[in-house]
């Protein structure tokens, strides 16, 4: 008897030897998607202790059990016209991908984030038989609405991360769920600044600016010389000496931002990795616009926000009126209104994101009132995450059993 719909399978009932044992696929791109692919791998086994996972994975996938078909950072291609030049290289990894997949007979297919790719790739598995998902919806309530219909024929559910996104599923054929962020439950509500600053041997009485000018390539070559100059603005504009320091997200960024760094002559101390501790002991922070703006606000510091893309996808998305918000970081998203200051395009310039760290680092009352709306959104977003995630796949998986074309 299969499971009603809403029904979550009891990870200690019986289940039959091939129920136990089925092959996962996932595909996450970058390191963002390599994170949620670990945590989502680690609450499946929760479930399926005797899974096999296989796919495209970074380290934390692969230090959790992942077969590497192929390095998420092969899909760490962003932006509207960006990805045309790496297509033959994606079409070909794509066609990989389904063969190796198959036959492996995978039980499950989930793509993690990366849209363009993942879901051409859960099409084709889907109608070989395989149940599909998305993990992280694709921004449709931001831009091309119309998207969703080509969702439904890619995938059965969609995992959504943010609470205002299964709305812009509502009357198609596929189910979309709010699972909350697994950041939300990773990163503890009100963790301690006193302990963070410690860790990185920042004095406790300083005033510390954390500067994240993106984890890829292209983000950094955009916003890295901008955010140095930033912070040299910053700090003859200050009274009090400041702290700067910057995590970096990878060694080949980490070369490109301390090139920039050094030639501006920022006084930016650089740290390899230790991001979220970087945030935590950050009285005020500078954030390209992405998933590190959602850590900035699970610790409770108050950011200003930054973004340029390459300028052709700038004029597709902005200036054609693609994009349909009002605004694009995501703690104005998730809270409805502008609660930090986010700057685009040609309005990223060093004097106007000191002037913006300047007003907020002046105004306690407002970075007291930050804060309180962070810890509210916070809460909002801890809804279980991967493991609810897991228990909607598990559920899925149970539903489509027996169901797969074989070839």
């Amino acid at each position: 008897m299969q499971p009603r719909q809403g029904d979550v399978p009891d990870a200690d009932g019986p289940q039959d030897d091939a129920a136990a044992a089925p092959t996962i696929g996932l595909v996450a791109g970058e390191a963002s998607g390599d994170l949620l692919g670990a945590s989502l791998i680690g609450a499946l086994r929760r479930h399926l202790p005797r899974a096999r996972f296989t796919g495209v994975a970074g380290p934390r996938m692969r230090a959790a059990g992942c077969e590497v078909l192929a390095g998420s950072e092969e899909l760490a291609v962003m932006g509207l016209v960006e990805p045309l030049k790496h297509l033959p290289r994606l079409l070909k990894l794509r066609a990989r991908l389904q063969r190796e997949m198959l036959a492996r007979r995978i039980d499950l297919f989930v793509g993690v984030d990366s849209p363009a790719f993942n879901l051409g790739l859960a099409r084709r598995l889907r109608a070989r038989g395989v149940a599909t998902a998305q993990y992280v919806s694709p921004q449709v309530w931001a831009w091309r609405r119309g998207r969703v219909r080509g969702i439904a024929r890619s995938v059965e559910l969609v995992l959504c991360l943010f609470p205002f996104e299964p709305a812009a599923y509502a009357g198609a054929p596929v189910r979309a769920e709010f699972v909350g962020h697994p950041l939300a439950e990773q990163i503890p509500p009100g963790a301690g600044r006193g302990q963070a600053r410690a860790a990185l041997e920042l004095p406790a009485d300083a005033t510390v600016v954390a500067i994240l000018p993106g984890s890829r390539e292209g983000e950094v070559r955009r916003l890295g010389e901008d955010f140095a100059r930033a912070g040299i603005e910053l700090a003859r504009m200050h009274e009090v000496p400041l702290q700067f320091i910057a995590p970096l997200a990878s060694e080949k960024v980490g070369r490109l931002f301390e090139a920039q760094v050094r030639a501006a002559g920022a006084p930016i101390r650089l740290v390899r990795g230790r991001a979220d501790e970087v945030l935590a002991a950050a009285d005020v922070a500078l954030v390209a616009s992405g998933t590190a703006t959602l850590q900035a606000l699970l610790h409770g510091t108050p950011m200003v926000v930054a973004y340029r893309l390459a300028p052709l996808t700038a004029f597709i998305a902005r200036d054609l009126g693609l994009v349909k918000v009002r605004h694009f970081s995501l703690p104005n998203l998730l809270a409805g209104e502008e609660l930090v200051p986010e700057y685009f395009q040609q309005d990223v310039r060093p004097g106007v994101l000191a002037r913006a760290l300047k007003a907020m680092l002046d105004d306690g009352a407002g970075r007291l009132y930050l804060a309180q709306r962070f810890l509210s959104v916070h809460h909002t977003l801890r809804q279980g995450g991967a493991g609810r995630a897991a228990a909607l796949l598990v559920e899925l998986l149970s539903s489509r059993r027996g169901g797969r074309t074989q070839g």
